[in-house]
């Protein structure tokens, strides 16, 4: 499979001055929420492993180096974990000043006046909002507001056991159709044994994908942008896959989590996150690589890019210093080379231009995000209404017991529904 490793990484980026508040940033470093001068302290919150939790620290240190009137007390969880946490906190009056987040939390949390609208810092100067991305530039505004500044980007892919493809004969690049990729599961079903996908059908960002390649999406601003008569038809259709041994089999693919099936042999790939192909080198024993998204007519696949983002609390009592830690963490070069591509790739140019990666997982994700952008693919990414995240769950919940046999494909969809309808209803 072509990594386009010669691709100049420049033609991924719009480039855009970087002002001097993304890299100094010493006026609002001076204590300004503190009234006898002295130093400020922050907290700051995210979910991830453990060499997360390391590298941010690192990048914690660097910061209060930088700017020693602001200190920064750090906290993490895994991902449930967390968002119970800040769940409570936030209902406690409590939350933390500056907290990772993801697009999927964003009207939900905007609703309930829980997060701080960072447009005012930026026209103070506090927080730098040049030099970003293609793509980037206004990933978090919500109505006007600015919820949130992105750390890193990443896409959806197909991550696939580059042994078994090789094998196969199958060699997967831009432009190739959904009946190719079928072609290519039959192909390595029939010739080496091996299933060819894990199961996508519980994956709502890339159904997501496939709904947009034909002129709809998972989501509108306010709710489903799609209803049963899509979802039943590719439901039934996974679950025949499911049986015919196209598709991992469910019930040991649960057994291995948190590994994945195509690390630990189960299946030829999987659809997930560009940046989450790290993990697939220590899980398993192959090689294993990137390919684009199949699409419906061999042009548009409906990508756009994701990004974890940092979110400042409407309850802190220091916008201007949660601003200027914002700023740092996603403009100083430093950080990028500590962080590498743990968050997704960099999502200023500074930063992008300051972390060249070694690892042959981290190439693979810059030049797959190049060969994308370069590829003409990308679109706005698609609005998420409160109540995103617990629908997001439902999908997979859902789609995880169809796989096992638990539902029939037509009671899966009306209940899919039934509490999509509820955790819209309730947000």
């Amino acid at each position: 499979m072509s990594r386009n490793n010669g691709m100049d990484r420049r033609q991924l980026l719009k480039l855009a001055g970087l002002s001097a508040a993304g890299l100094g940033l010493t006026a609002a470093g001076c204590g300004s929420g503190s009234g006898s001068g002295g130093p400020v302290t922050i907290r700051h919150s995210w979910w991830g492993a453990d060499d997360r939790a390391k590298k941010i620290q690192q990048c914690v240190g660097l910061f209060e180096k930088k700017h020693p009137k602001i200190k920064v007390k750090t906290d993490f969880q895994q991902y449930a974990d967390f968002w119970k946490k800040f769940n409570t906190q936030a209902a406690g009056g409590n939350p933390p000043d500056v907290i990772q987040n993801a697009v999927t939390f964003l009207r939900k949390y905007e609703a309930k006046n829980v997060l701080l609208d960072l447009a005012p810092q930026a026209e103070k100067g506090n927080l730098d909002l040049g030099g970003f991305r293609s793509g980037l530039e206004k990933f978090a505004e919500i109505d006007g507001k600015l919820l949130g500044v992105p750390v890193g980007s990443n896409s959806m892919a197909l991550v696939i056991d580059e042994k078994v493809y090789e094998k196969a004969g199958i060699t997967p690049e831009i432009g190739w159709t959904w009946e190719d990729w079928l072609a290519g599961l039959e192909k390595i079903k029939r010739g080496q044994g091996i299933s060819g996908d894990a199961g996508p059908h519980g994956v709502m960002y890339l159904y997501d994908l496939i709904l947009r390649q034909n002129g709809k999406a998972f989501f509108t601003e306010d709710g489903m942008g799609f209803g049963e008569a899509e979802l039943l038809p590719y439901w039934t259709e996974a679950l025949e896959r499911v049986k015919s041994g196209l598709y991992a089999d469910p019930g040991k693919v649960e057994q291995i989590k948190p590994a994945s099936a195509t690390a630990k042999g189960l299946s030829a790939g999987e659809f997930t996150w560009d940046n989450f192909s790290v993990r697939y080198s220590a899980e398993g024993k192959s090689s294993y690589g990137l390919a684009p998204i199949p699409s419906t007519d061999g042009k548009k696949t409906g990508q756009y890019l994701g990004s974890l983002m940092l979110s400042g609390s409407a309850r802190t009592k220091h916008p201007a210093e949660v601003a200027t830690f914002i700023s740092f963490m996603t403009h100083d070069p430093e950080v990028a080379r500590i962080m590498g591509y743990d968050r997704g790739v960099p999502a200023t140019t500074a930063q992008f231009e300051a972390y060249e990666p070694s690892d042959g997982p981290s190439k693979a994700i810059g030049a797959y995000e190049t060969a994308i952008a370069d590829a003409g693919v990308l679109e706005p990414i698609t609005p998420h209404p409160a109540g995103a995240d617990v629908i997001e769950a439902a999908f997979l919940r859902i789609g995880a017991d169809l796989s096992l046999g638990k539902a029939s494909p037509k009671d899966s969809v009306k209940q899919f529904f039934s509490e999509a309808k509820t955790a819209l209803a309730s947000n």
